[in-house]
C-alpha cells in the first residue's frame, strides 16, 4: 500500500488515467459518474496502481468534455456531487490509492460566473480576469489562430472588445498577470487539498503567460515566474505529486519544471515522442521509424537523470490507442500491447497507464456522425475545404482523433460492455465482445496481468526507479533494448517492436540469468520473436 507520506512517494508509484464519462455508469443515464469510479476500486487495487488522476468532473456545460470549467469548486450533475467526491476521495485512500484532480488554470468556460460578470461592462472587476483588446466587428486584433479552429479572438459588443481564446470560443483564456486571477486559481487549489486529494495534473499549464500581442502563447516570459508563485501559494512542501502538461517543453525547460528542489512541479507530460509520426499537424502523417523513437526517449532519459524526472506515458485522453498506432490491432494484438508496456515501464520515470490500455483497447472508425469531439470535427471540415478526400479526410481522422481514447470502458462482452445499462453518451467499440476486463481478469496470460507485474516489480527493484539509461543497438529498426544500473542492480530490456523475428545477443553478464519477466515464454537464444519483450535483471 502507498504510503503518500513518503518523500517522493510518487517516483515508486504508478498512476492510473480515468476519462469519468467513459469509464463506468451507475445511474442508467449512459454517463460514466464517480459511483460508478467507486465502484471498480476493487478492479484499480487489483492492478496495483497507486493514483487516479480524473479528468474533470467539475461544473461544466461541456463543450470541451469538461475542459470548460463553469465551477472550480462544484461537481457537475451528471458526475454526481461533491459528497460522491469526498466518499470517492476516501474510500480509494483506504485502499492506498490517492486521487489527482485535473485542473484547467489557462482557461474556463464561457458560462463561468467571472466571465459572465467580465461581458458585461469593462468596469466590472471580472474583467481584467480575462484577455481582451480593442476592435472594431470583423476587424481582428491579429491573425493568431484557435488550437480547434477558426480565430483565436471573439467580439462581445457589449464591452467593444474582443476576448482572447486559445482553444474554443467557449473557453475564454485567464489573464495570469491579474494577481486577482492567481489568488482566486491558489485558494481553489487550497480547498481541492483540504479535501485530502493527493495530487494535480495542471492543464496546458504552459500556457498560462501567454503575450497574445507578441503571437507568445507557450512559454511565454514570466511563466516560470508565475508557477514558482502557484507552487508557494499552493501545495509547495505538501508531498502532492504535481504533472504539468506541457506541449512546449524540450529537456531545458522539462529541467525547470521537475527541479529536485521542488519549486514547480513533481513531473511535466511532454510530446516530443508522439509527435514524431506526424508532420506537428497531426492530420498530416509522416514516416515514423523505431530508431528515431529510441533517440529521443534516450535523450530524456539521460537529460533528466539525477537533475528533473519523467513521466511515461503511450497513450492519453487526447492520444490514439497505441496498440493501434504503433502496436499492431490485429493478430498481435496482446503481443504488441505487451511488448509496449514493458518497453516504457522499464524505463525511469513515473508511468501513467490510460483506462482500458492494461486491456489492448484499440482505435474505432466512427463515421462522422458517430464521433463527438470538437477538435476532429472542425478538423475534417476544415481538410474537406482544402481540397481532401471524403475518404482520405476521414482516414486522417480516424488515425489520430481524440475519439478513440474516450469510447467507453469495456468491462464485459455482454450488453453495453458492462457500462451503462441505459444509452452510452458515446458507441461502444464492436469489439467489446472479446476486449474486456471480465475476459481479462480470467485469463492469466492476458495484457492486464502483465500489467500487474510491471507495477509490481517497480516498488520491488529500486533499480527501475534509481538507475541510470544506456541505449543498446541504437540504430536496429525493430528491437528497442536498454540497460538501468543503480541500487545495486542492472536490468536489461530487450523489445522486439516488430512484427518479425529479430535478431538479439543477449550480453554476456546475462547469461544463465533466469528472465525477471518473459512475455511469451521462454527466451530463444539470439533471437526475439515477433512482439516478444523480455527483462532481465542481476545482482552488481
Amino acid at each position: 500500500m502507498m504510503n503518500f507520506s513518503k518523500k517522493d512517494w510518487w517516483k515508486q508509484a504508478v498512476i492510473y488515467q480515468i476519462y469519468p464519462k467513459s469509464f463506468q455508469d451507475s445511474n442508467g443515464d449512459g454517463i460514466g459518474d464517480l459511483p460508478g469510479i467507486l465502484s471498480r476500486l476493487d478492479y484499480l487495487q487489483k492492478l496495483g496502481v497507486d493514483a487516479l488522476w480524473l479528468c474533470p468532473v467539475f461544473a461544466s456545460p461541456q463543450a470541451d468534455n469538461g475542459y470548460d470549467v463553469a465551477d472550480y469548486q462544484a461537481i457537475d450533475p451528471m458526475f454526481g456531487s461533491l459528497d460522491d467526491m469526498r466518499t470517492l476521495i476516501r474510500e480509494a485512500k483506504a485502499r492506498g490509492i490517492g486521487i489527482l484532480l485535473d485542473l484547467v488554470l489557462n482557461h474556463t468556460s464561457d458560462q463561468h460566473r467571472w466571465f459572465q460578470a467580465a461581458c458585461q461592462s469593462r468596469d466590472n472587476p471580472c474583467h481584467d480576469y480575462y484577455v481582451w483588446r480593442d476592435g472594431e466587428p470583423g476587424v481582428l486584433p491579429n491573425d493568431m489562430r484557435a488550437a480547434f479552429g477558426g480565430p483565436a479572438w471573439t467580439y462581445v459588443p457589449a464591452v467593444g472588445q474582443y476576448y482572447f481564446h486559445q482553444f474554443a470560443p467557449q473557453q475564454p483564456d485567464l489573464n495570469w498577470f491579474n494577481p486577482a486571477v492567481r489568488q482566486e486559481l491558489y485558494r481553489m487549489i487550497r480547498f481541492w487539498m483540504e479535501e485530502g486529494v493527493e495530487g494535480f495534473r495542471l492543464d496546458v499549464i504552459d500556457q498560462v503567460a501567454k503575450e497574445p500581442d507578441r503571437k507568445i502563447t507557450a512559454n511565454g516570459p514570466h511563466l516560470m515566474e508565475f508557477l514558482r508563485e502557484l507552487n508557494r501559494e499552493t501545495w509547495g512542501g505538501a508531498n502532492l505529486v504535481t504533472v504539468g502538461e506541457a506541449w512546449g517543453a524540450n529537456l531545458d525547460r522539462a529541467r525547470q519544471y521537475s527541479a529536485p528542489d521542488g519549486t514547480v512541479f513533481s513531473m511535466v507530460f511532454q510530446f516530443e515522442q508522439m509527435v514524431l509520426d506526424h508532420t506537428g499537424n497531426k492530420w498530416e502523417p509522416k514516416d515514423f521509424a523505431l530508431p528515431q523513437l529510441k533517440e529521443s526517449i534516450a535523450r530524456w532519459q539521460k537529460g533528466l537523470h539525477g537533475c528533473g524526472w519523467n513521466s511515461l506515458f503511450w497513450n492519453n485522453h487526447d492520444l490514439p490507442r497505441i496498440v493501434s498506432r504503433w502496436g499492431d490491432d490485429g493478430a498481435h494484438r496482446v503481443d504488441s500491447a505487451k511488448a509496449l508496456a514493458v518497453a516504457l515501464h522499464g524505463l525511469q520515470g513515473t508511468p501513467y497507464i490510460y483506462q482500458g490500455e492494461e486491456l489492448g483497447m484499440t482505435n474505432v472508425d466512427f463515421p462522422l456522425e458517430d464521433l463527438r469531439d470538437l477538435e476532429s470535427i472542425n478538423a475534417y471540415h476544415e481538410l474537406i475545404a482544402k481540397g481532401e478526400p471524403e475518404e482520405l479526410a476521414m482516414a486522417h481522422i480516424h488515425r489520430m482523433m481524440r475519439d478513440n481514447a474516450r469510447t467507453p470502458m469495456q468491462w464485459t462482452a455482454g450488453p453495453n460492455a458492462g457500462f451503462t445499462t441505459g444509452t452510452p453518451w458515446m458507441k461502444l467499440n464492436p469489439n467489446h465482445t472479446q476486449i474486456n476486463a471480465e475476459a481479462a481478469l480470467a485469463d492469466p496470460d492476458s495484457v492486464f496481468y502483465t500489467y500487474q507485474k510491471l507495477i509490481a516489480l517497480r516498488k520491488e527493484h529500486p533499480v527501475f526507479v534509481e538507475g541510470d539509461f544506456t541505449l543498446l543497438c541504437p540504430e536496429d529498426k525493430q528491437v528497442f533494448a536498454y540497460l538501468r544500473r543503480g541500487a545495486g542492480q542492472e536490468l536489461l530490456a530487450a523489445v522486439n517492436l516488430s512484427g518479425q523475428e529479430a535478431a538479439f545477443d543477449l550480453p554476456e553478464a546475462f547469461r544463465g540469468c533466469t528472465p525477471l519477466l518473459a512475455t511469451q515464454g521462454a527466451p530463444r537464444d539470439g533471437v526475439l520473436r515477433p512482439w516478444e519483450a523480455v527483462l532481465w535483471l542481476r545482482s552488481l
